[in-house]
């Protein structure tokens, strides 16, 4: 039995990119849940400093995650990642440690 692979994406907007890049994450959300190898896609914003997103991502297996970064929607996201981020996306991959 193979355990998910979980990650936290770490997003930080450009000054005056903070709704622009937070349009294109939430644009992410249907078509990714509706992946047969997603599990868990859920975006958070730090309260303490807008601007800073956290994408909490659960797949299957590697495979389901290289497939979603090959949809259309997520490169067509990609493809505006340089104007709207801050420094690069930064993916943290994470191990379940309890229930």
């Amino acid at each position: 039995m193979h355990k998910p692979l979980v990650s936290l994406a770490v997003l930080k907007a450009k000054p005056g990119q903070q709704q622009a890049l937070k349009a294109g994450l939430l644009s992410l959300i249907e078509p990714t849940r509706a992946e047969p190898g997603n599990l868990d896609y859920v975006l958070f914003e730090r309260r303490d400093e807008p601007g800073t997103f956290y994408m909490r991502e659960a797949f299957k297996n590697q495979a389901a995650l290289d497939e979603h970064f090959a949809t259309p929607y997520f490169q067509r996201f990609a493809a505006t990642a340089d104007a709207l981020l801050s420094e690069p996306l930064q993916l943290i991959f994470l191990e379940q440690v309890s229930n």
